[in-house]
């Protein structure tokens, strides 16, 4: 998972140095802003599927992972305003939500745990005078830096499952390439300009029906074969993806146009 993403100043947390730090509420995610798309576990696929269109993304069937496509433009997140404001009652993958803080693999042959803590230093909320603390007077951790780091901990078991359920996909060749052209209209009933989204990937539902039985309960065993079906009812949303890029194209038009 392309774990940098969003952060510009990645530091390990640190009790000395961080020991004043506060973190007010940002009533905004200008920082996702440009993610046309972000990683998404398969814990997240049932209640992401009512929004987003979920895909495998990647150079290659062998290193692709789940991803929650966000734009059809580089560069661009549809669900994101110019404010900085996620779209109304839509599914915040959990990729969005654990920032400013992450869980960073830790280098080969450092001692303690796997992995570490780090923050976006540069991240608005940060400060040493207003917002909570992240530590008390006595150096412990606050209710919202345990709360915080307990969430990154749950996002990570379930990176874990993920790549489990990816290897399952890929030992079984369920995976199958999926280019996505989506044709714009153009004025006066010319041709408009095309979008073509390559390096994707879907669930090949032919492939799905005639998996072997011993597959089949194994992934049903695991609680993943939902995941699947998920993922599949999933693929509609493109349309949403087109109307909201239909309407985000009228705005810039309407911004541009003659003014009084």
């Amino acid at each position: 998972m392309a774990e940098v993403l969003f952060y510009e100043r990645p530091v390990p947390l640190n009790r000395t140095e961080h020991k004043d730090l506060r973190l007010k509420p940002v009533p905004n995610v200008k920082f996702a802003m440009n993610a046309h798309s972000v990683p998404l576990t398969g814990a997240e696929f049932g209640i992401a599927a009512r929004d987003h269109l979920i895909v495998f993304a990647g150079n290659s069937i062998e290193d692709a992972g789940p991803v929650a496509l966000l734009g059809l433009r580089l560069n661009e997140n549809l669900y994101v305003d110019t404010e900085g404001k996620w779209a109304p009652n839509v599914y915040v993958p959990a990729f969005v939500r654990r920032y400013p803080f992450v869980l960073a693999e830790k280098p080969a042959g450092q001692e303690g745990d796997d992995f570490t803590v780090f923050l976006d230093e540069q991240y608005e909320g940060f400060n040493a005078d207003e917002g909570e603390r992240l530590f008390k007077e006595d150096g412990t951790d606050t209710e919202l830096l345990t709360n915080a780091v307990g969430f990154l901990g749950e996002f990570q078991q379930n990176v874990a499952r993920t790549k489990w359920f990816m290897k399952q996909l890929l030992k079984n060749e369920l995976l199958v390439p999926r280019n996505v052209r989506l044709q714009k209209d153009g004025k006066d009933g010319q041709e408009g300009k095309a979008i073509n989204l390559n390096g994707l990937f879907v669930v090949d539902e032919e492939k799905l029906r005639k998996l072997d039985e011993k597959a089949t309960y194994e992934l049903m065993r695991e609680g993943v074969l939902g995941w699947v079906y998920a993922h599949l009812l999933s693929l509609s949303n493109i349309d949403r993806l087109a109307f909201r890029l239909s309407e985000r194209e009228i705005a810039e038009e309407a911004s541009d146009g003659p003014k009084n």
